[in-house]
């Protein structure tokens, strides 16, 4: 099969994934159609990007039977209803983390995609990472003795981004920022917890600016977690051990993995392989579960999604963030997410 993605969204994300697909020049992926809301800037994204078809609607590339994978690039906030969209047409989906708003949004979109026969995966590129398969060999081999702990961070200066901070975008830090080292720690302790808690400090429109988690674990193993909005950070992540620790060089995008000992001293490190941009691998997990009639990737199981969501609806929950489109509304979806997030 050629799969031929089409864009949803016609933002920054959607053009590192452009220039993935130019860049990967895979014989049976091809980068067919960007749609936006816009015509306009369809074609501009079209035109700098080198995109065949260029909708000025999502309907109008849905309503293109020649695409078969449809990537949604779009705010944390549109994502269920863009789904929803997807699933009318029965169109595949790689979906841009978070992959919704809140667990319930996933809950229902991923049992009427499993009903449905749809295949729909999130985009949260870290899983499908060979970065990830090199760390779990190296606890799973034991140089680290026994692991107990993981420390890990994210922050970049984006506080003036409109995603960020505005609620009805389902802005904040978390979402976007603070999915990564929670599912960093997820990986490589695995998604049973005994206790979320966490603490924020606010912006001016109430969504959360500065994140500290604590995630503890069934089987005693503990995360410490921390993403800000507000300023940059080293992006370190730490998984510790009784005879040394691993040290990850910017845990949203791998680009070192080292070795050290209990006396601080580097006893390896870690070659990684050479990437286009590295979204190209869960485009090529898609491909492969495509061709092989799946219905989801296996690095980023739909239980695993709902899991990270539930992780982050506690945490909302004790900081008392709620959307805009979370309350108030008539729908019998959002006045359960209201009464879970209450």
């Amino acid at each position: 099969m050629v799969l031929k993605v089409g864009l949803m969204g016609a933002g920054a994300i959607a053009g590192t994934m452009a220039r993935t697909i130019n860049g990967l020049k895979h014989p049976e992926i091809s980068l067919y159609a960007i749609a936006s809301r816009s015509q306009e800037k369809a074609d501009a994204f079209a035109r700098e990007y080198k995109v065949p078809h260029a909708f000025g609607s999502y309907e109008a590339m849905l309503n293109d039977p020649e695409v078969n994978l449809i990537y949604i690039a779009t705010p944390h906030s549109e994502h269920y209803s863009n789904i929803k969209l997807c699933l009318a047409h029965k169109k595949a989906m790689l979906v841009e983390k978070s992959f919704t708003a809140n667990a319930e949004q996933a809950k229902e979109v991923l049992a009427q995609a499993a009903n449905e026969q749809v295949f729909i995966t999130e985009a949260i590129w870290t899983r499908y990472m060979p970065s990830r398969k090199i760390i779990s060999e190296i606890l799973a081999r034991g140089e680290l003795g026994e692991v107990r702990a993981i420390q890990a961070n994210l922050s970049y200066p984006i506080s003036n981004k409109p995603r960020i901070v505005e609620p009805s975008l389902a802005g904040g830090a978390l979402l976007d920022l603070g999915v990564y080292p929670i599912n960093f720690a997820m990986m490589f302790f695995g998604h049973d917890l005994s206790a979320v808690n966490g603490i924020c400090v606010k912006g001016p429109s109430g969504v959360d600016m500065i994140d500290n988690i604590a995630l503890t674990f069934a089987d005693g193993k503990f995360a410490s977690l921390m993403a800000n909005a507000c300023s940059p950070s080293d992006r370190m992540g730490y998984i510790y051990g009784e005879t040394g620790y691993l040290a990850i060089t910017n845990i949203n995008n791998p680009e070192k993995v080292e070795l050290f000992n209990k006396n601080h001293e580097l006893v390896k490190t870690y070659p990684l392989p050479a990437q286009v941009t590295g979204y190209e691998y869960e485009v090529l997990a898609c491909l492969n579960a495509l061709k092989h009639g799946r219905l989801s990737c296996t690095e980023m199981s739909h239980q695993e999604t709902i899991e990270v969501m539930e992780v982050m609806d506690k945490l909302r929950k004790q900081w008392e963030i709620v959307y805009p489109f979370e309350k108030g509304s008539t729908s019998s979806l959002l006045q359960r997410v209201k009464q879970h997030l209450s």
